[in-house]
Order: C-alpha cells, then sequence, then structure tokens
C-alpha cells in the first residue's frame, strides 16, 4: 500500500512535500485572514452575566490533565503566553454552547468561569484588549489565555501568534443562575 506522503512526492517532488510537512507544522499559515481586510470591533464590554450551564462544570479532563474550574473569576490575574485560534474552529460551537466568531472580541481559557471579561495586556507593548472568555483552551503547555483572531489583530499579536501578556478579570464576576 502507498502512503499518501509516497503519492505526494511522486506528483510534486521534494518541494511539494517539504511545503505540506512544513505547512503541517505551523510554520506557515495558509488562508490567514490579513488585518487589512478585518474592521476592528471595539473592545467587548463588561456587563452582568450568568455562568454557562454548559461551560462550567466542576472540572474537565483534556489530553489527560484534568483541570479545576474557578468559582468566581474576582481579583484573578495570570501572567503567562497568549496565542490566538481562527480557522478551523470559525463557526463550531464553544464550550458555552455559542458560535465561535473569529472577528468577536472572544477568547478561550482553561479555569476561568464562563462567560468571564478580562482585560488581555502585552506586556511587551502595553497593548491592551478587553475581551469575553467563552470557551475552553489553550491546550498547550504554557499558554494562558487563546485570544479571538480580531482580538489578536487588535492587541498587535496576530503576526507574531504569541505574546507574553497579563490577563486581568474585571468586575462584575458572573454569578450563578437562578435554579429552577
Amino acid at each position: 500500500m502507498i502512503s499518501f506522503l509516497d503519492r505526494l512526492r511522486r506528483v510534486s517532488g521534494r518541494p511539494g512535500l517539504l511545503l505540506v510537512l512544513l505547512g503541517a507544522a505551523g510554520c506557515f499559515r495558509v488562508n490567514t485572514p490579513r488585518a487589512a481586510r478585518v474592521t476592528l470591533p471595539p473592545d467587548a464590554e463588561p456587563r452582568q452575566e450568568y455562568k454557562s450551564r454548559l461551560g462550567n462544570p466542576a472540572f474537565y479532563d483534556e489530553f489527560g490533565i484534568r483541570y479545576r474550574v474557578l468559582q468566581t473569576s474576582k481579583d484573578y490575574v495570570q501572567r503567562g503566553i497568549a496565542s490566538w485560534y481562527g480557522h478551523p474552529f470559525h463557526g463550531r460551537a464553544t464550550s458555552t454552547g455559542e458560535t465561535y466568531d473569529m472577528y468577536a472580541m472572544t477568547a478561550a481559557h482553561k479555569t476561568l468561569p464562563l462567560p468571564t471579561y478580562v482585560r488581555v495586556t502585552d506586556l511587551d507593548t502595553g497593548n491592551r484588549v478587553v475581551v469575553r472568555v467563552n470557551d475552553r483552551g489553550p491546550f498547550v503547555e504554557g499558554r494562558v489565555i487563546d485570544l479571538s483572531y480580531v482580538a489578536a489583530v487588535k492587541l498587535g499579536i496576530a503576526d507574531r501568534g504569541l505574546a507574553r501578556v497579563e490577563v486581568r478579570a474585571l468586575d462584575p464576576p458572573a454569578v450563578d443562575p437562578p435554579r429552577m
């Protein structure tokens, strides 16, 4: 049986195989939106919301790691590496059940209650954005938040891909929904 890579090598030669492998390794981006095509929306505006019934289990497991969801975002501050996500997640369900929109000011976090509003500050440039956390992730070691594509553009990290950031939860924190 001939493997996919063997077929590709026969059809496109070594340069084609190299491009496929580099693309798979994330060394370049294909069909990545350009910042010039995007109208940047205003920052998310913090407001009182009920916690998502779907997105806030006491804990969850991802890639063999158990994450405990925080009861509140009050006084939450964390420093670490931010990344961003866009395609192929655009249009898929988030952890809250909402549809992910890479052009909205949103983000993913492993343990904050959903939703939580946070200010993300690039520690190297001082640029800041406010986003609404409505998804879980990033599940890559050392990363603390995954921004939507447009939030990454607005923060100035879309081309770099990663940045050292501070994540600070904003008031008002989400509250438990009423029991029915």
